[in-house]
C-alpha cells in the first residue's frame, strides 16, 4: 500500500494491493463498495496486478474507511509494509518503551510498533516512513535509535557509571550531602542569603536551599527532560510524574524533598539501566559464539581470512583445533572432536569425520577440519537460535498482559489518590499544607508500576536465555510457563525414548546352522534391501566381521516382498529373509532343532527345548510358541532365515531405550509430571519399554490422528472438575506434528540443524539428550515461582507504603529508595537467579547401558 501527499486541489492518491480481485467481476464488486463512500474521486481496480487505485478527499473520507469497504466487499488487503529494527539502549523500563511508542504513533506510515526493553530494540513495521523518520521520532522522545538492519542486534552495552548522568548524579549527590550538614548539623553556619516577605507569608533561603536546588538542577535536569518529552507524547509515566513532584516540592519551598527526589531516582534509573545491561549479557553471549572471521580455502589452493558474515553457500573453510567453525555446514577433510554445547547443550564433545554435519559456533577442540559452507551466516542454526531467543520476547504472557491492564488502572487511580491527599485535607479540615504536600509527593511517587510491569518480562528472558545456553530452544514466554504448569507430558517412542537406530539383539542358528552363517545369509539377502530392519542386519554382519562391504556374494533373483521381507537366490538356492509369516506355507517353524554345538545354549539364552516323543533328535524348539512370542514381549522385531525346505535361524532387531530414559523418567515422576507414552508401535513393545523405562500408561498402535485425539482426552481425564488439563507432547517435531500443534506445549527432540522442528515447535531440544527434559520442566517451574514473587512482592510493597504514606510512616525517600529503586533492582536480581538453573547431570552407573 502506498498513499500519495495532498495535491493542490487537496486530493489524495490511495494504493491499496488486493491480490484476490483477479477477475472483472471481483472489480465491479470492490468498485461499487468502495463508491458508496462520499468523497471518493476515482477509482480504478487493475486486475491482472491485482491493485486497486483510489483518489479521494481527506477531508471527507479516510483511508481506514476506504479499507473498510475493500473488506466489506469480501477481499484481503495485503500490506506490502517493511519491517525495521532499531536500538535504543536507553528504553531500558516499561514507561520508556510506552513513550516511544506514543511517539511512534504520531509518524506516518507506522502500521506497528513493538518494543523490547528487555533487549534495549524496537521493531517498526512501515509502509512510507524510513529509517530516518522512525530514528527522528524516537529521538523526539528523548532517546538515542541506531537502525541496526538486523532483527539479531542487540542495544550496545554503553558505561552506565561513566555516563554524563552518573556524574551528574554524584555531584547532585555531594550538594545534597553538604546541604543537608548546613540544614540539619551546623545550622548556625547556614547563612540566610535572601527573604521574601508575601502578605502574610515570609520565605527565607538559606546556603542549604541554594545547594539544594543546584543539585535539582545538576541531577534533575535528565529527568525533567523527559518529563517533558512525556507531556508531549501524552504518556503518564514515571518521568513526568517525578518531574511534577521535583518542580511542585521546590515551588513549594521544599527544596530538600525536591533535591532528594532528583538524587535518589537517577541512583535508581542508573541502577536500573545497570541491572538491564547485566541482563542483556546473557543475549549477548550467545550472539559471541559466532567467529568475527573464517579463513577459507581458495579453488587455487591458498588461504585468505574472511569476515564470517560473509561466507556464501560453496565455500570451503579451514578449522583449525581451538577455533569456532563459522559456518553450518559437512566435513570435507580431516577429523576432530567438536565441542557442540553452545548448540545442542551436551558438554561431551562429538568425535566428527568425513561427511559429518557441523554447526556454527562450535569448537573443534583437537583436529583439522575442512567444512563445505551450506548456509549463509544469516541462516545457520546458531543465527535462528538467536533470532528466536530474542523473538521469545515479542509474544506476552498471560501473565504481562494482566500486569499491563492492571498498571494502566492502576497509576491513574493512584495520581488521583496523590492529588487528593494534598489538597483536601488543607481545603476540608485546615491540615498542614507542607505536612499532606509530602504525603501527596510520596504517593506520586508509589503510582509508578515499573518494577511490576518489568518483572515478568525479564525473568522470562533471563529463564529462555539460560535455556538457549544448555540446547533448549524456547519460542516464548508464554511457553516457559506453560510447561511449567503441565501436569502430564506425553511421549512418543521411537526418537524419543529410544535412539530411533535399529541393532541387531539375538541370533538363534537353526538346523545345523551356527550364528555366523545365519548372519551371512541374511546379510547377503538384505545387502539389496532399502528396510532398516535389513540395514541393520548388514550392518551388524559387518561389525562382527562375517562380512565385509567390498565382499560381492553370489546373490541373484533378488525381490523385495512388500509387508514381509525378501527373497533372493544366494550360492544356487533361494532364501527367505523376513517376518514369521512369510514362512506359512514353506519351512515348518513349529518343530526345527536348535543348533547349540560351539555356542551358547539354549537355556543360557532363555529358552526351553521340548523333546518330542517322535524325534531322535535332541534341542527340539517350536519357534512360532516358544521363540517369537518371548523375543516380541521385550519389544523387538523377529526375522526368520531360511530356504523354501528349512529354516536357518531367528534374527532379532530392536530399537535401544536411550542411556538416560529411565533417570529422565524418574525425575520428572519426582517433580510431579504423569508420562504416558505414546506410540504407533505394536502392544508387546510399547509393554515392554513402558515397563523398562518406568512409564506410568502408555497407548500402542495409534496413527498420527490417534495421538491427536489422545492429547485430548489426556486433558479432559486428568484435569480438574470443569478445567481441562495441560498436556505437553515431546517428540521428533515431523512425524508427531498434530499432536504436538494440539499440546499445550509441543517439544521437538534433535532440531539442531532441522529447519522444521525449528520453526514449528513451541520448545526444541536442541540434541537428543532426554536429561534436557527435567531441567526444561525444573527451569520453567523455578520461573513461574520467580514471576509470582515479583508480582506479588511488588503488588505488597506499593499497598504498604501507600499505607504508610498518610500516618507520616512512609515519605518520599522510603517511596523512591524501596518503591522505586529498591523494587526494580530487586525484581531485576530475582529474575537473574534463573540464569544460574543448571541441568543435572546423572551419574554414569544410574544409566541404562
Amino acid at each position: 500500500m502506498s498513499e500519495s501527499p495532498p495535491t493542490r486541489d487537496s486530493s489524495r492518491t490511495l494504493e491499496l494491493r488486493v491480490p484476490e480481485m483477479d477477475c472483472p467481476t471481483c472489480a465491479g464488486k470492490v468498485r461499487n463498495s468502495v463508491d458508496r463512500l462520499d468523497g471518493i474521486d476515482r477509482i480504478e481496480p487493475r486486475v491482472t496486478s491485482g491493485r486497486l487505485i483510489v483518489e479521494y478527499e481527506p477531508t471527507v473520507t479516510t483511508e481506514g474507511a476506504i479499507r473498510e469497504r475493500v473488506k466489506a466487499a469480501g477481499y484481503t488487503i495485503e500490506s506490502n509494509a517493511s519491517e525495521l529494527t532499531l536500538s535504543v539502549p536507553e528504553m531500558d523500563c516499561a514507561s520508556c518503551a510506552n513513550k516511544i511508542e506514543n511517539a511512534l504513533e504520531e509518524t506516518d506510515g507506522v502500521e506497528e510498533i513493538e518494543t523490547r526493553p528487555a533487549s534495549g530494540r524496537v521493531t517498526v513495521t512501515t509502509t512510507e516512513a524510513d529509517a530516518g523518520n522512525v530514528t527522528t521520532a524516537i529521538e523526539a522522545a528523548g532517546y538515542e535509535a541506531t537502525a541496526t538492519g538486523d532483527d539479531t542486534q542487540l542495544a550496545d552495552q554503553r558505561a552506565v557509571w561513566k555516563s554524563r548522568r552518573a556524574a551528574g548524579t554524584a555531584i547532585g549527590a555531594v550538594l545534597v550531602a553538604a546541604g543537608m550538614a548546613l540544614e540539619f548539623v551546623f545550622s548556625a553556619a547556614d547563612p540566610t542569603l535572601v527573604s521574601i516577605a508575601a502578605g502574610p507569608v515570609n520565605r527565607t533561603y538559606e546556603l542549604s536551599h541554594l545547594l539544594f536546588v543546584t543539585a535539582v538542577v545538576v541531577a534533575g535536569t535528565p529527568i525533567l527532560w523527559n518529563g517533558y518529552y512525556s507531556v508531549r507524547n501524552r504518556s503518564l509515566d514515571i518521568d513526568f510524574l517525578m518531574s511534577v513532584g521535583i518542580v511542585a516540592s521546590v515551588a513549594a519551598h521544599h527544596p530538600f524533598e525536591g533535591a532528594m527526589l532528583a538524587v535518589l531516582f537517577s541512583v535508581a534509573e542508573l541502577l536500573e539501566r545497570f541491572s538491564m545491561d547485566r541482563a542483556r549479557d546473557s543475549l549477548r553471549e550467545l550472539m559471541d559464539l559466532s567467529p568475527d572471521t573464517a579463513t577459507v580455502r581458495r579453488e587455487d589452493g591458498t588461504e585468505e581470512t574472511r569476515p564470517a558474515d560473509e561466507l556464501a553457500v560453496g565455500d570451503t573453510v579451514v578449522v583449525r583445533p581451538g577455533e569456532k567453525i563459522p559456518a553450518d555446514g559437512t566435513v570435507l577433510e580431516g577429523e576432530s572432536a567438536v565441542d557442540q554445547s553452545p548448540i545442542t547443550g551436551e558438554s561431551v564433545p562429538e568425535d566428527k569425520i568425513e561427511g559429518d554435519e557441523v554447526y556454527a559456533g562450535t569448537i573443534a577442540e583437537s583436529g583439522y577440519l575442512e567444512i563445505d559452507v551450506e548456509s549463509a551466516a544469516e541462516d545457520s542454526t546458531l543465527a535462528r537460535i538467536i533470532r528466536m531467543v530474542e523473538d521469545a520476547e515479542r509474544e506476552k504472557t498471560d501473565r504481562e498482559q494482566f500486569i499491563d491492564r492492571f498498571a494502566s488502572v492502576y497509576t491513574p487511580i493512584v495520581v488521583v489518590l496523590a492529588v487528593a491527599a494534598a489538597v483536601v485535607p488543607p481545603l476540608l479540615v485546615g491540615a498542614s499544607w507542607s505536612y499532606w504536600f509530602i504525603v501527596g509527593l510520596t504517593l506520586l511517587v508509589i503510582s509508578c508500576p515499573c518494577a511490576l510491569v518489568i518483572s515478568t518480562p525479564v525473568s522470562v528472558v533471563s529463564g529462555i536465555t539460560n535455556a538457549a545456553r544448555n540446547g533448549v530452544l524456547i519460542k516464548g514466554g508464554k511457553h516457559l510457563e506453560a510447561v511449567g504448569d503441565s501436569e502430564v507430558l506425553a511421549v512418543d517412542k521411537t526418537g524419543t525414548l529410544t535412539t530411533g537406530d535399529l541393532s541387531v539383539t539375538d541370533v538363534i542358528g537353526l538346523e545345523g546352522a551356527d550364528e555366523e552363517d545365519v548372519l551371512r545369509r541374511a546379510a547377503a539377502a538384505e545387502r539389496r534391501s532399502e528396510h532398516p530392519i535389513g540395514e541393520a542386519i548388514v550392518g551388524y554382519a559387518e561389525e562382527q566381521g562375517v562380512v565385509r562391504p567390498e565382499d560381492e556374494a553370489d546373490v541373484s533373483e533378488f525381490e523385495a516382498l512388500t509387508g514381509k521381507g525378501v527373497r533372493a537366490e544366494i550360492d544356487g538356492d533361494t532364501h527367505y529373509v523376513g517376518k514369521p509369516d512369510l514362512f506359512d506355507g514353506l519351512a515348518d517353524l513349529e518343530h526345527v532343532h536348535a543348533t547349540t554345538d560351539g555356542g551358547v545354549s539354549l537355556a543360557e539364552m532363555g529358552y526351553e527345548t521340548t523333546p518330542q516323543p517322535q524325534c531322535e533328535r535332541g534341542g527340539c524348539l517350536d519357534v512360532l510358541e516358544d521363540v517369537v512370542p518371548d523375543l516380541e514381549a521385550e519389544g523387538k522385531t523377529v526375522v526368520i532365515v531360511g530356504t523354501e525346505d528349512r529354516p536357518l535361524g531367528v534374527v532379532a532387531v530392536a530399537d535401544r531405550v536411550r542411556a538416560a530414559a529411565t533417570w529422565a523418567v524418574s525425575q520428572l515422576h519426582e517433580q510431579g509430571v504423569r508420562v504416558v507414552m505414546l506410540t504407533g508401535d505394536n502392544e508387546g513393545t510399547a509393554r515392554a519399554i513402558a515397563d523398562e523405562v518406568g512409564i506410568d500408561e502408555y497407548h500402542a498402535e495409534l496413527l498420527p490422528d490417534e495421538k491427536l485425539e489422545w492429547i485430548q482426552r489426556l486433558e479432559e481425564t486428568h484435569g480438574d472438575e470443569g478445567d481441562d488439563a495441560h498436556v505437553a507432547m515431546v517428540g521428533d517435531g515431523i512425524n508427531d506434528s498434530p499432536a504436538l500443534a494440539t499440546a499445550t506445549v509441543g517439544i521437538a527432540m534433535g532440531a539442531a540443524g532441522t529447519d522444521t522442528a525449528l520453526e514449528t515447535a513451541d520448545v526444541a531440544l536442541m540434541g537428543d539428550d532426554l536429561t534436557r527434559l527435567p531441567y526444561l520442566y525444573d527451569l520453567s517451574g523455578k520461573a513461574n515461582g520467580v514471576i509470582r514473587q515479583n508480582i506479588w512482592t511488588s503488588l505488597a510493597v506499593k499497598a504498604v507504603l501507600a499505607a504508610g504514606a498518610p500516618p507520616g510512616f512512609v515519605t518520599v525517600i522510603h517511596a523512591v529508595v524501596i518503591g522505586d529503586m529498591g523494587m526494580s533492582l530487586g525484581v531485576t536480581g530475582n529474575a537473574m537467579r534463573l540464569a544460574n538453573v543448571e541441568p543435572e547431570t546423572p551419574e554414569m552407573d544410574s544409566l541404562q547401558e
